[in-house]
């Protein structure tokens, strides 16, 4: 989070703050209460997550943080499983866009689905297994430069 931060703040957007939403899971796709740390009143916010499942937890999350005060919300995932009722979620959700990488083959109605979008991240991917096949370091495909 805190290299996201930087990064937006080297591209001139000064007012950023930090803020976590801790969950409480009963199961898995199953919450049992979300804590805000921090305030997101008035903001733009970004959640940040790993994978994109069912989108439960994450919608869930996004209406937490509009109570909260959060002016927009929207959501960065490496993987974009969309498992069942994922895509009606969203679109039924205050988020205003969800971004995915194209790590996940996307099931034909993730497509169809204005919230959601994916980018490729191939030339990542060739560039690391070049590096791999090469035995070069993968470490600056991490250190981004701003």
């Amino acid at each position: 989070a805190r290299k996201f931060q930087e990064g937006l703040i080297a591209r001139g957007y000064n007012d950023c703050g930090i803020a976590m939403l801790i969950k409480q899971r009963l199961r898995a796709n199953e919450i049992e209460r979300m804590d805000l740390v921090g305030s997101v009143a008035g903001s733009d916010v970004i959640i940040v997550d790993d994978m994109i499942d069912t989108a439960g937890t994450l919608c869930e999350a996004a209406r937490e943080l509009r109570k909260k005060g959060a002016r927009r919300v929207f959501a960065f995932a490496t993987h974009g499983l969309f498992s069942g009722p994922a895509i009606e979620r969203i679109e039924a959700s205050p988020l205003e866009e969800v971004v995915v990488t194209d790590s996940i083959k996307a099931r034909p109605e993730v497509a169809e689905c204005p919230r959601i979008t994916s980018l490729s991240i191939s030339v990542l991917l060739a560039d690391a297994i070049r590096r791999i096949h090469q035995k070069e370091s993968l470490n600056d495909l991490f250190n981004v430069k701003y």
